[in-house]
Formats: C-alpha cells, sequence, structure tokens
C-alpha cells in the first residue's frame, strides 16, 4: 500500500503516512517483513504422505458395507489394517476432499423428562424394541419390526411382515430368546427388560401377557420423549440409510431374507465406537467368555 500513487497527484502514499493512517508502528511493519511465519506443518514430516492416507480412506469407504461412516471408524479401521495416523488428520483429509458423510444441523431443545442414560454395562440386561415401515412393489406397505441390546448394540431379532399386529411385534424378541435364552419357556428371560414407545402393539393386553409369561419386564418410555428408546431410534436410521433407502424390494418375503442377511453383517461388521470400535457379535463374544470366570 506504501508504494501505491495518489490517483490526483500521481505520488506515493509512502509508508509513514499509512502507518499513520492505520495507526500502526513502522517497527512492526518491519519486522514483520523479517518474521514471516511459515505456512507449513510444524514438526516432523508424517511418514506417510496425506495422498497414501487419502486411497486408503477412499479404499475403505468403497469396501464398506454401510453408508455414511464417519471419520471416526475410519480412522479406527485404517489403525486395525496397521496404517497408523492420527484422527484428526483423518477428518481433514476426509473433509478436505468432500468425503463426509451429510448430516442435518439440530436445534438447541430444552430440558427433558428423560436426561438419564438407557445404555446398560452387561447384554440382555435391557433390549430395545421398535418398528418402521417402507414400501414393497407387490405387496404394498410392509412393517419392520426389530429388537436391539443396549449394551453391545447387537439385533437380537429382525422380522418383517405385511400387517403391523402385535404378534408381529413379539416375533423379534422370540427370535432373540431362542438365540440367546435357549427357550421361549415361562421365565425362560427373567433379568431382562424390553424398553418400548407407547405403539398400540407394544402396550396391547397380548403384548404385554406374553412379556410377563416370559420373566421380562416391561419398560416403557416416557410419552413424548423418543430419547427413552434411543437405542432403538437410533437403529431404525442405521437401517434405512443402509439398506431400505438404497434397495427396492418386490415383496414382503425378499424384504424379510434381505433383512435376516442385514442382521448377520451388521452384528459382524458394523464398529461400536464405545467399545472400541468392537463389532456387536466380538462385544458379546467377550461378555459370554467372562461370565463364568464372574461366577
Amino acid at each position: 500500500m506504501s508504494r501505491t500513487a495518489s490517483p490526483s497527484t500521481e505520488k506515493i502514499y509512502g509508508l509513514v503516512r499509512v502507518c499513520k493512517i492505520w495507526k500502526m508502528a513502522r517497527s512492526t511493519v518491519y519486522w514483520r517483513k523479517t518474521h514471516t511465519p511459515s505456512l507449513a506443518r510444524r514438526g516432523p514430516r508424517p511418514w506417510r504422505s496425506d495422498s497414501e492416507i487419502l486411497t486408503a480412506i477412499r479404499a475403505f469407504i468403497v469396501e464398506s458395507e454401510f453408508f455414511g461412516e464417519g471419520y471416526r471408524k475410519v480412522h479406527a479401521a485404517l489403525r486395525f489394517n496397521g496404517l497408523r495416523t492420527s484422527p484428526r488428520r483423518v477428518l481433514r483429509l476426509m473433509r478436505e476432499n468432500n468425503l463426509l458423510a451429510p448430516s442435518r444441523v439440530g436445534r438447541a431443545h430444552g430440558p427433558k423428562t428423560h436426561d438419564g442414560h438407557i445404555k446398560t454395562e452387561r447384554i440382555n440386561d435391557m433390549w430395545g424394541t421398535d418398528m418402521t415401515t417402507t414400501l414393497t412393489i407387490d405387496d404394498g406397505t410392509a412393517s419392520i419390526f426389530f429388537a436391539i441390546d443396549h449394551c453391545s448394540l447387537e439385533v437380537v431379532g429382525l422380522h418383517a411382515a405385511k400387517r403391523a399386529t402385535r404378534f408381529e411385534a413379539l416375533e423379534p424378541i422370540r427370535q432373540g430368546l431362542i438365540d440367546h435364552f435357549g427357550a421361549l419357556s415361562e421365565k425362560a428371560a427373567e433379568g431382562l427388560a424390553i424398553r418400548h414407545d407407547h405403539g398400540s402393539q407394544f402396550i396391547s393386553s397380548t403384548y404385554q401377557k406374553e412379556l410377563r409369561f416370559l420373566g421380562i419386564k416391561s419398560s416403557p418410555s416416557f410419552v413424548r420423549e423418543p430419547q427413552g428408546n434411543g437405542i432403538a431410534e437410533r437403529f431404525v436410521r442405521t437401517l434405512k440409510e443402509n439398506l431400505l433407502w438404497i434397495r427396492r424390494f418386490a415383496t414382503v418375503e425378499e424384504l424379510r431374507l434381505a433383512l435376516l442377511k442385514f442382521k448377520d453383517a451388521y452384528n459382524h461388521k458394523w464398529m461400536v465406537g464405545r467399545h472400541g470400535y468392537k463389532t456387536p457379535a466380538q462385544v458379546r463374544a467377550a461378555q459370554s467368555f467372562a461370565l463364568p470366570k464372574a461366577a
């Protein structure tokens, strides 16, 4: 600016005049000329280049069976494959190359009735259940019921049916009991609680009577507080993003078979951040192995 000429007098402004107008000491100008900070990254040069890390990130995203994987899971997968780098570097590379999954900006909520936590420390302490719907080409609307463990986030039951009845709503619970409790007999699942909302299927007398017969405690969430059933609500989003929104199904039976295949892939490949990026199946296996020792 000091070397710029005035349009009217055609004389340069000069450093003294510019510094006076900007209220800046000339010594500061001279110091900055000789002490310009470097824009390069501080510290030693990393062993692996950004292009190498970016290639590995793109490979993981392409090979993953899921959509919308966050940078934390990408970083964990790279670490499991022997490629060491920092989470912040993975985040920076994914942001610079538009690889982050789009997310909606939320809004601030006031105090809620349910301010506690619903995660459990042990498997089979509480299962969450809910339902969602999707369209099929030949059979129209199909109802999807599921049950998920609040500790391991393992899907213990997943079922699709044409009608959303109380009997269909019990099917995921029965699947889970057969797999993890071994029977559907009286009091077979004592100690287990089922978290559900106030849907007509879940609060029906038939559904509640079945839970009592099996020894299961009914744990309804608060009215108009979906956070109370947040584990199940979050799985609905995962199911939609990775299956229901990207595939079309001709019949309910085709949908049911696809759900069972997704259940197996989810339980054995979906990484859970709060468990050190272990899969739900790994969490259950670790806790099941530790049960005899604890006894």
